[in-house]
């Protein structure tokens, strides 16, 4: 599986790709244009991410652009059918980030910092990135 990690803080960013190191090939951006550029060339070299990772607050792009940026790349370059797993990471717990990156951006699920590494494992079983046993 690839992942993309999108955090624009260094430790948060490192400790996301400490804990998908037994599951992923990992990249990582430190803002949302970044972040697209990378998701977008995967696309175009037919290496597309299956797992994305990302932060709402970042700066030159925030997670909500970006995430919808990505999504338009989806559509336009991508398979369509076969759309990247997208899960929200943010330390912001609001009800309208939440609402904004699901319903208006297409995000596929929401995680609330600090991350635990058994609620992301979680979240890969559940949308079928993992096995059940791993």
């Amino acid at each position: 599986m690839r992942c993309l990690i999108v955090e624009d803080v260094d430790f948060e960013r490192e400790m996301m790709e400490f804990f998908l190191a037994d599951y992923a090939e990992t990249d990582s951006a430190a803002d949302g244009v970044e972040a697209v550029e990378l998701f977008s060339s995967a696309l175009e070299e037919g290496r597309p991410y299956q797992l994305v990772c990302l932060d709402i607050l970042m700066p030159h792009m925030n997670g909500q652009e970006a995430l919808k940026a990505m999504r338009q790349a989806e559509a336009t370059g991508g398979n369509p059918s076969r759309k990247a797993v997208i899960i929200m990471t943010t330390a912001m717990n609001s009800r309208e980030d939440m609402e904004e990156a699901l319903w208006q951006g297409d995000c596929t699920d929401y995680l609330v910092k600090p991350i635990i590494l058994a609620d992301l494992v979680a979240l890969m079983r559940k949308y079928n990135l993992i096995p059940s046993g791993s």
